[in-house]
């Protein structure tokens, strides 16, 4: 694992996974499993303080709706270093929501949710952490989609980023974990998760600039990373070459910041190959 920070805490990220090679849809497997799930916090207050966000988001904007997401806990990783293509990542996930997230990830108080640890999912157990996904949209002129948030919304307003959201328990029929208890087989119950990592970003770029899924290569999952601190609606799109990406990170959050650097080192390792 390398951390990497850009200098700014607001917008500092973490590179937790780094393949620059790319993985393929068969070589990222999933472990959905709720010993994967937030921990809640001993402190009381600091619990009670989900709720109280909540509903405070909720007063100001009646349409926020509380979602399940997957939550991030940490990967396991086989045969070697990553950087080679018969290796492969198991993500391992459990279950969240929005109403967490928004009470941990996005509390003025993030930090007192953070254990001091090393391993990142013992530092973040007792965040929502909510598995999201950014794709590198590389045109066929070699130039970078990118979209600029709209200055109407509460987290980054006017920020550049990449297409991207969530994978969705929802689309593979999953609302608890009794759904993963009553089925004869989890194995396949993690397939399908597995299968959404990817069929998710897909319908991302199609719905977010337009273009049809078939106009798309297949996806490949190049790394995990982090931000410090966690907030989408655009107004623009842009077609950027990556010299110009490099000089917009500044107005980016942490998670694309991390995103573009894993994308950086895909390119310098498949130019070394």
């Amino acid at each position: 694992m390398e951390e990497v920070g850009n200098g700014c805490s607001s917008l500092a990220y973490k590179l937790l996974f780094l393949c620059p090679f790319g993985l393929s849809q068969p070589q990222l497997s999933v472990v959905f499993d709720e010993s994967y799930d937030r921990i809640p916090h001993s402190d009381s207050n600091l619990e009670k303080s989900i709720s109280q966000i909540w509903d405070q988001r909720v007063h100001k904007n009646g349409s926020l709706f509380n979602g399940k997401k997957f939550r991030y806990g940490g990967y396991s990783q086989k045969s070697g270093d990553g950087s080679k293509k018969e290796s492969y990542v198991c993500l391992h996930l459990g279950l969240t929501d929005y109403r967490t997230f928004v009470g941990t990830n996005l509390n003025p108080s993030w930090e007192k949710f953070l254990v001091a640890s090393e391993d990142d999912p013992t530092q973040c157990q007792h965040t929502s952490s909510p598995l999201g996904n950014g794709a590198i949209v590389e045109t066929s002129d070699q130039k970078i989609v990118l979209l600029q948030r709209s200055n109407n919304v509460g987290e980054f307003p006017g920020y550049f980023v990449f297409p991207g959201g969530h994978p969705e328990p929802q689309e593979v029929g999953i609302e608890t974990h009794e759904y993963c208890k009553g089925s004869k087989d989890s194995e396949l119950v993690n397939k399908k998760v597995s299968q959404e990592m990817f069929e998710s970003i897909i319908r991302e770029v199609v719905e977010e600039i337009g273009v049809p899924a078939t106009s798309l290569s297949d996806p490949l999952f190049i790394g995990i990373s982090r931000r410090a601190q966690d907030g989408y609606e655009s107004t623009q799109l842009y077609t950027v070459s990556m010299i110009e990406v490099e000089h917009m990170t500044s107005k980016m959050p942490g998670c694309h910041q991390g995103g573009f650097a894993l994308y950086k080192l895909m390119v310098e390792a498949l130019k070394k190959n």
